[in-house]
């Protein structure tokens, strides 16, 4: 067995927490749970799979809570976990390889995020620092928290960690995601107070208030973190840069929306960047520039958003051209999305050829 403890914060995650230590039984990790006042039945499930359990009295800070669950572990590697998230895969060998390689290094796992779009399950998933050293690293920030490195050693480099998750967070009630958003804001704002002006912190709560659809909120936020001084090789600048898009469509400034052909270059290297411009060009009107958008995003390899380098990057294709009257195109185009919905319904509507 690898000396790994996976740390766990939770309240009232009655939900999840099941689901969440079964999936880790298989590897014989130490699971350590610290709960930060669950009053349904979080702690009774959660026994069933660990005896490691604290309680942790919350103070609107989740990186103290996950500090201190990363104190009682008692292996020094850590991989940190919400309850809503799931293992899907993890390779014990590759693992412990990267341990033996990286050892003051930060581990990022795949998270892949699924949500309902349209009335489709949709998924987005993105690399994290998760798997650490903890004699290297601390949690930082109230919400949204990161680890970032602490001690002598110097640490430089990320690496790609053999584990997925899949997170479940996002299927919750629209009651409770609002919820969820509004506990957010509040908390990102207390720390915008205390630490100043932040490019994350900015990120964070033009996220938020996308979620809840204040898009001028969200618009506000994405300007103010994007006039900043950022590093476009960070993936939070990548993602804001991507929303910043995606909001000023919502917001039908479409027009200002074009201005991202100015940074094109920057952030193009992966499909979900080019498929915005596509969407962009296809709301401008130049519809032969969003075809290419959308055909260059279907040979790229790296996404975020999935389907926006296959079956919604083809979709739309056979929009434009079945708006343009070319049927066999669409349907060709159509043909390449598989069983995407959305595809099928238009496919039934086009005429036989």
């Amino acid at each position: 067995m690898l000396p790994i403890s996976v740390c766990i914060i939770a309240k009232n995650e009655e939900k999840h927490i099941e689901e969440c230590c079964s999936r880790l039984l298989p590897y014989g990790f130490e699971i350590v749970l610290a709960d930060t006042g669950s009053t349904d039945h979080t702690i009774q499930l959660a026994r069933k799979y660990t005896n490691q359990i604290y309680h942790f009295d919350w103070c609107g800070d989740f990186s103290a809570a996950k500090n201190y669950a990363m104190e009682k572990a008692s292996h020094d590697w850590i991989l940190s976990l919400d309850c809503d998230e799931y293992i899907e895969s993890l390779d014990t060998k590759a693992l412990q390889k990267c341990m033996e390689q990286y050892p003051h290094s930060a581990g990022r796992i795949l998270i892949r995020s699924r949500f309902t779009e349209n009335g489709q399950t949709a998924f987005e998933q993105a690399r994290i620092s998760r798997f650490v050293n903890r004699c290297c690293y601390r949690f930082e920030g109230a919400v949204h928290e990161q680890l970032t490195p602490c001690g002598a050693i110097p640490v430089k480099q990320v690496y790609d960690a053999p584990i997925t998750a899949l997170h479940v967070g996002y299927d919750g009630s629209p009651e409770e995601m609002e919820q969820k958003c509004r506990r957010n804001i509040s908390l990102l704002e207390k720390e915008l107070e205390t630490q100043g002006a932040d490019p994350y912190l900015y990120f964070q709560l033009g996220q938020s208030y996308r979620k809840l659809r204040d898009y001028p909120m969200a618009c506000h936020y994405f300007d103010l973190g994007l006039a900043m001084d950022t590093d476009p090789a960070l993936d939070y600048v990548q993602a804001m840069v991507e929303a910043y898009g995606y909001t000023l469509l919502d917001l039908k400034r479409n027009g200002d929306a074009l201005n991202l052909l100015g940074v094109y270059d920057e952030f193009s290297g992966r499909a979900d960047f080019v498929f915005l411009m596509g969407l962009i060009y296809m709301n401008n009107g130049f519809l032969e520039k969003a075809v290419a958008e959308f055909q260059k995003a279907t040979t790229m390899e790296e996404f975020a958003v999935d389907g926006v380098n296959s079956y919604k990057a083809y979709y739309n294709i056979g929009v434009i051209y079945e708006c343009s009257g070319a049927a066999a195109k669409a349907r060709e185009a159509y043909q390449k999305c598989g069983a995407y919905e959305p595809a099928q319904a238009r496919l039934q509507q086009l005429p036989d050829t």
